[in-house]
């Protein structure tokens, strides 16, 4: 099966989800999009590659940090966002995890 979607621009964002509870089950989720870049605008001509080099130096990040005492977590997520013409909206989400490298 063969679709064609007519795409009217793709963007790629930045999500930062923060968890936090007491351990219990009762969890606080708060998500935030910390940026919006957008990739495209305008249809992709067949078998075309965009490449995207998207530097981190200008954002707020924390490392990923996962069940910290059974108390919270953060994680960071790629969304990808694609927009057709009749304004449907597709996405594709991905966890990546950042972390600091040692020092000395």
């Amino acid at each position: 099966l063969l679709v064609r979607i007519k795409i009217k621009h793709m963007e790629l964002n930045i999500i930062r989800r923060e968890i936090a509870g007491n351990g219990t089950g009762t969890n606080q989720t708060d998500n935030e999009t910390l940026t919006k870049f957008e990739i495209m605008d305008g249809a992709p001509v067949k078998d075309q590659c965009v490449p995207v080099r998207l530097y981190l130096t200008g954002f707020e990040l924390t490392p990923t940090y996962k069940n910290v005492q059974n108390k919270f977590s953060v994680k960071y997520f790629l969304n990808l966002v694609l927009v057709d013409e009749e304004e449907r909206r597709y996405f594709k989400q991905q966890e990546i995890f950042i972390w600091r490298k040692k020092v000395g």
